[in-house]
This record gives C-alpha cells, sequence and structure tokens, in this order.
C-alpha cells in the first residue's frame, strides 16, 4: 500500500516571501504589476467594491470566487495588466513557476452604451469625482443594473488558467477576478477600458443636456420680453418697470399723491386764494420793472456837399 500524507503548510509570511522574490526576478526580464493590497479589505472605493459585488451576486460565482481571497492577500498575483476587453496576469501557486490567466470581458455594443449615457445624463456635476468614488445612489444603481449597466454580467465573461485545476474557476482566475477590482481602486477608467468605452461620453452628454436646458430657459424668457413689447404697441402704452411690468405701488403712489393736493387746494379759502393771486401779479409787475430799457439809434442824415 502506498504511503499518503498531506501537504505542507505554508505560512502566509513564506508565501509572501515567495511572491515578493518572483517578483524581483520578473521585473529583470519585463515590466510587471504586481498587485499589492493595503489593510484586511481587498476593494477601499465605490468602484472596486462595486467590481465585487457585482461577481458575488451571480450564483456561477459565488460559491467559487471566495477561493482566490488569500491569493490576493498574500500578494500571489505578480502581474495584472488591463487592456480593451481582456484581463492578463500571472499568479504565483505551489509551483515555482507561475500560472499565466487570461480574462476576457465582452465589450458593451454601441446601442447598450449610448442608453447607458442617455440614461446618466444630468446625475452628476464632475467625472473627476465620480471616478473618485463618490458615485450619486441613482447613478450607482444605473451603472450596477443587472445585464443592462456597465459591469458584466457572467454570460460576458471567459476565462482560462495554465494550471492543472480541472475546476470551471480556479482559484488562480479567481484571485484575478478580484485583482481586477484593486486596479480599479486604483484607476476607474480601467473599467471603460475593459469595457471599450470612454468615460467622457457621459461628461459629453451631460454638458449637451445642460446646454439645451440653458438654451431653453432663455427661449422663454425672450418670449416673454416679446409679449410685453407686443402688448406695449397694442394698447398704445409704455409698460414700467425694467422687466417690462407696471409697478402697482407706483401707481397708487402717484394716485395717493394726486389726491392730497388736490384735497389741500380745495381747502383753501377765497381770500387766500385771492391773496395768492395778488402776490403773482407783483411779482410779475415786479419783473417788469427790472427788465432792461431798449435804446434806439436815430439814424443822422448829413448834407450832400459833406458826403464826400
Amino acid at each position: 500500500m502506498g504511503s499518503w500524507s498531506f501537504p505542507r503548510y505554508v505560512s502566509k509570511a513564506e508565501k509572501q516571501a515567495k511572491a515578493s522574490k518572483k517578483i524581483e526576478q520578473l521585473k529583470k526580464k519585463k515590466d510587471v504589476r504586481p498587485v499589492i493590497i493595503q489593510g484586511s479589505a481587498i476593494a477601499r472605493t465605490w468602484w472596486g467594491k462595486s467590481w465585487n459585488q457585482n461577481l458575488d451576486r451571480y450564483a456561477d460565482y459565488s460559491n467559487r470566487i471566495g477561493r482566490g481571497r488569500s491569493y490576493i492577500r498574500h500578494g500571489a498575483i505578480l502581474d495584472l495588466q488591463i487592456s480593451a476587453g481582456e484581463v492578463a496576469a500571472l499568479v504565483q501557486g505551489s509551483r515555482s513557476k507561475p500560472y499565466e490567466i487570461s480574462v476576457k470581458i465582452k465589450k458593451l455594443d454601441k446601442a447598450h452604451w449610448q442608453q447607458l449615457v442617455a440614461s446618466c445624463s444630468g446625475m452628476f456635476d464632475s467625472l473627476p469625482e465620480i471616478l473618485a468614488g463618490r458615485v450619486p445612489k441613482e447613478l450607482s444603481e444605473l451603472l450596477l443594473g443587472r445585464d443592462a449597466g456597465l459591469f458584466p454580467s457572467p454570460k460576458e465573461i471567459s476565462f482560462a488558467c495554465s494550471c492543472p485545476d480541472w475546476a470551471h474557476m480556479c482559484k488562480h482566475v479567481a484571485a484575478t477576478l478580484y485583482g481586477i477590482g484593486v486596479r480599479l481602486d486604483e484607476d476607474a477608467k480601467l473599467l471603460f477600458t475593459l469595457r471599450g468605452t470612454n468615460a467622457d461620453d457621459l461628461v459629453s452628454r451631460t454638458v449637451t443636456t445642460r446646454a439645451e436646458s440653458l438654451l431653453e430657459k432663455a427661449v422663454k424668457k425672450s418670449s416673454r420680453i416679446i409679449d410685453d413689447a407686443d402688448l406695449s404697441e397694442l394698447f398704445g402704452i409704455d409698460l414700467a418697470g425694467s422687466d417690462g411690468l407696471i409697478d402697482p405701488a407706483g401707481s397708487a403712489r402717484a394716485a395717493a399723491g394726486t389726491g392730497s393736493v388736490k384735497s389741500r387746494n380745495s381747502k383753501k379759502t377765497d381770500s387766500e386764494r385771492g391773496a395768492v393771486i395778488a402776490r403773482r401779479k407783483g411779482a410779475g409787475a415786479k419783473k417788469k420793472t427790472l427788465q432792461k430799457p431798449k435804446i434806439r439809434m436815430k439814424r443822422l442824415s448829413l448834407p450832400r456837399k459833406n458826403r464826400d
């Protein structure tokens, strides 16, 4: 009977040391980008957390994805590169040679992306804030929409690993999928790259929508001004006020002021009115007296003999 024994236990520190050594060896040959997490949390921002949440909510992945957590925590992902529709990774396993993993993600079709952009229009003020993880609730629900958002469903993901594990999703693939979430924490635009889209389209659509809104408001305001001008021409009146409206308070004050003058004049007696008339006549006579007298010049006629 052959002998059988359990594999030797390898501590986390030993695994980390092995991975670090391999990274240094790879750096001498090519440019590598290892996945390194800080602390116990695998994802920190809305983008990384949402990526992991999207994977966990599908039954196809929920029972298998957890196998990669320990790998990513001890730094087993030696390299992870994201390009349009594809992720290439190197993961250190029990063997000395790292395993090669390829994850392909279907790009969003044009109609799907345009519909998503139109739905997200006007839901945010700044793209940098969104990419930093400050995503409003309404926008979050759209981007995370099942089979209709920006994050891929299992039917849009395919993968392969060079390891001998027969499982549909080995722990090296699972670790790579978690590694994508870490990359999104570092640069959220990589998700748009992965889906073959451009984050700037969201900004362009939002700017266009707001410009159209402002233009519509300006047209409505201009229409009101024209209407007031037409009223002035129609009724032959001048509408007071900068906005073309009659000032009721001003009209009331004017009417009140006129009434008070009439009221005061009506209270004057005949003798008082006579005194006023006399004073006016006296002032008129005085004015005539003070006028400058006109000097008339008489033309003199000289004898004919003296004219030469």
